[in-house]
């Protein structure tokens, strides 16, 4: 059985303080994904991040924790909250995913190279067959964070997403499309 798990979809997340993003449809596409999960009875898990530091849009007095209402969860769909880039760190995604029965999951949300790339890797080192449902996550461009050595050119947002979609696919899951993982899932 495979669980949809979205990740960090919350109103923080546009802040300008992240900088230019890629793929605006990202939440329309993990909405869809979203939709037809709910539509089967297939699990779901919404994960948030809850910033410690203080100055992040994603700290609770900040106001941006709440998860977007495009993706917002519903009755007995479980909600955890994360302080680490990993899903699965200091929360109980894991244990409820496998008292769930999932053996398999389908990663969407924001942002690429943080939070999902962290998740898919520790999802796969788990043992779970993880998708990555990649025009339902974005990046965010370099110039907005630091980078690792001075002088280094920014990159666009496109090109990170680019670039971590396809170190993680092959080796920790597959990265496909919502339509094509719309297909695969009755």
């Amino acid at each position: 059985m495979r669980a949809l798990v979205l990740i960090d979809i919350q109103e923080g997340m546009d802040s300008p303080l992240w900088g230019a993003r890629n793929n605006p449809d990202a939440e329309t596409n993990a909405a869809r994904l979203l939709a037809r999960f709910r539509e089967t009875g297939a699990p779901i898990a919404h994960v948030h991040h809850v910033s410690k530091r203080p100055a992040s849009p994603l700290h609770p007095d900040n106001g941006g924790t709440a998860i977007k209402a495009i993706v917002t969860p519903r009755g007995d769909e479980p909600v955890f909250s994360k302080s680490t880039n990993s899903a699965f760190i200091g929360t109980d995604l894991e244990r409820h995913l496998r008292d769930s029965g999932v053996t398999g999951l389908v990663i969407a949300g924001l942002s690429t190279p943080q939070c999902i790339s962290t998740s898919m890797r520790m999802g796969a080192n788990l043992g779970f067959d993880v998708w990555l449902a990649h025009d339902a996550c974005a990046a965010f461009e370099t110039h907005a964070i630091t980078t690792w050595r001075d002088g280094l050119p920014p990159l666009s947002a496109q090109q990170i997403h680019d670039t971590e979609v396809s170190m993680l696919h092959g080796e920790f899951g597959q990265a496909l499309s919502t339509d094509a993982i719309l297909k695969a899932y009755p």
